[in-house]
């Protein structure tokens, strides 16, 4: 018999983190009343600490995302460079087959 995955808002998650960061109850206390696994909880809690800067100084997160597309922009532009090149080489190679006959 499967169990069927819950999933939660993250409104719902930061909520339960709040409280657990309140420490009012305790974690399995909260676990219990919400009817959610404490190790869940636990992720929750892990992933909200590990990303609270991002709360404090989100243009540096801005700034982080920015500029890894233009480091991707710029891989994109070299292999769409690549590519032209490399269409430019077969197009000659197969013009030079047909010119001669072959």
């Amino acid at each position: 018999m499967s169990r069927k995955m819950t999933k939660y808002s993250t409104q719902f998650k930061t909520k339960i983190v709040l409280e657990v960061l309140r420490e009012e109850k305790t974690l399995n206390e909260i676990a219990s009343e919400y009817n959610i696994i404490p190790k869940n909880i636990m992720n929750w809690k892990k992933i909200f600490l590990e990303n609270a800067e991002v709360a404090m100084e989100p243009a540096k997160a801005v700034k982080e995302y920015k500029d890894e597309i233009n480091n991707l922009n710029k891989k994109v532009d070299e292999y769409a460079k690549k590519v032209g090149q490399l269409t430019l080489e077969k197009d000659w190679a197969v013009g030079k087959v047909k010119e001669l006959g072959l």
